[in-house]
């Protein structure tokens, strides 16, 4: 399979909705996390820009669905979904958020997989593992990147991903894991082979 030119990516619009997000038809891939975990800057070095996905000072600022395509191919797209469980709103901001992104899981007929981001210190939170159970529901692949990695020595970081696995055992046939520093630029390849997995079938129906 030929990879795919991520550094290609660009804004393509924002949607408060699932009834305000482009035509359903291609293939894309969205990116989820708490509002804390790097998400954003996953997204920035995976494209290889420093500011594709908007990086705020305050986590969970951004409550809008946010595609980028790949150049001038819309029917490749990536999503940036709304960061969720940091930001100090309401309890009746975060149920709706909540519902937003349930509804583009499971009704989203062009979403090929999700990438779940998460802090490799705090793995697994209660919100990764209500989108992991909505993605099995789904049957939805899943790919993990543990981000920050360069916040731990080598060792503990691999035993991180370890006994990341082993909880995910359940889940292997769907959810596959990995380790990603954003800062130290490790881990891009092995994300964007899945990615070009998951987008490169985008002109089948």
């Amino acid at each position: 399979m030929s990879r795919l030119n991520y550094q290609s990516a660009r804004f393509l619009i924002s949607a408060p909705t699932l009834a305000k997000c482009p035509a359903d038809d291609g293939a894309e891939v969205a990116f989820a996390g708490r509002s804390n975990a790097g998400k954003s800057s996953a997204i920035n070095t995976l494209t290889r820009q420093k500011a594709l996905a908007r990086t705020s000072r305050t986590p969970g600022r951004t409550q809008l669905i946010n595609f980028f395509s790949l150049g001038d191919d819309t029917s490749r797209r990536l999503v940036d979904l709304p960061g969720y469980g940091y930001a100090k709103v309401p309890e009746a901001v975060k149920r709706e958020w909540q519902r937003h992104l349930a509804e583009y899981l499971q009704g989203r007929h062009s979403l090929r997989g999700l990438v779940l981001v998460m802090d490799v210190r705090h793995p697994l939170t209660e919100f990764d593992q209500t989108l992991l159970g909505w993605a099995d529901d789904q049957d939805m692949p899943v790919h993990i990147l543990l981000t920050k990695a360069d916040k731990l020595k080598s060792g503990a970081a691999k035993s991180a991903l370890q006994q990341v696995r082993s909880r995910l055992r359940e889940w292997e046939d769907l959810v596959t894991v990995q380790l990603f520093s954003s800062l130290k630029r490790e881990g891009i390849d092995e994300a964007s082979a899945r990615l070009d997995g998951w987008l490169g079938d985008s002109h089948e129906p």
